[in-house]
């Protein structure tokens, strides 16, 4: 708690535990001194302000709310399964969605997924890319390689793979002989469902929304790439089946 109270900024470094050592007399007369001064006040607001994420401090801190995250991570209303608004601000700024200089070198319309920086590219034409964050498969619950999006889809029933179901015997009412878990809110296909084949075999991977934003970021799934589900909506609604695709 000290540390995400002290304002680099400040010249007295401010703190909960500096303040207990002032000791109750000494504590009263600051007080008493920030309420005599403007210049005591301003003080008081430098040294106590909220620290904000960024680019050289990307894990502490807070991330500043945006009319443009505002929109694009708001309630989606309209869906057969009305989408909660995300608390974007609570996730690491760098893995939001946004516009960046393509670092791939693949063809426009290409989609990769970077699963050591967890970043998912959409490569555009001027060597930009559309920039998501994404989750991975944990070690050992992997994939990688070249294939393609060979069909897509909204709203997806789950069925999860018998080796899965091997697994977590639990997920058998889920098996695809019981018809899959049905689409909704819970569901952990999300939103949206991006299905990769190679050499025109199932992969069993997906591209696909998750609810559980908090896992964006971090190697957590059973091999699938997750992303936000206004994230994947986006992508969704930004190419085509047959889509080629790199996963590195």
């Amino acid at each position: 708690m000290t540390d995400i109270m002290r304002n680099p900024a400040s010249s007295t470094g401010f703190s909960r535990r500096n303040l207990l050592r002032l000791g109750a007399g000494g504590a009263a007369a600051g007080l008493l001194g920030g309420c005599a001064a403007p210049q005591s006040t301003a003080n008081f607001r430098a040294q106590t302000a909220p620290i904000y994420r960024s680019d050289n401090q990307p894990e502490r801190g807070l991330t500043r709310r945006d009319p443009f995250y505002d929109e694009i991570y708001g309630p989606k209303p309209d869906e057969e399964f009305p989408l909660p608004a995300i608390p974007y601000w609570e996730i690491e700024p760098q893995y939001l969605r946004q516009e960046v200089e393509d670092p791939t070198g693949e063809r426009p319309g290409s989609i990769v997924v970077d699963t050591q920086q967890r970043f998912l590219y959409l490569v555009r034409e001027g060597g930009r890319a559309m920039r998501y964050g994404v989750g991975i498969g944990r070690d050992g619950f992997s994939w990688s390689g070249r294939a393609i999006v060979q069909w897509k889809q909204r709203w997806p029933t789950w069925t999860p793979p018998a080796e899965m179901i091997a697994r977590q015997p639990e997920l058998e009412p889920y098996s695809a002989e019981n018809g899959g878990m049905q689409p909704g809110l819970m569901n952990p296909l999300g939103a949206r469902a991006l299905y990769i084949f190679q050499g025109g075999e199932d992969t069993l991977y997906r591209l696909h929304g998750s609810p559980e934003y908090k896992s964006i970021g971090k190697a957590v799934s059973s091999g699938c790439v997750r992303l936000l589900n206004q994230d994947i909506c986006d992508l969704y609604d930004r190419v085509p089946a047959k889509t080629p695709i790199l996963v590195r």
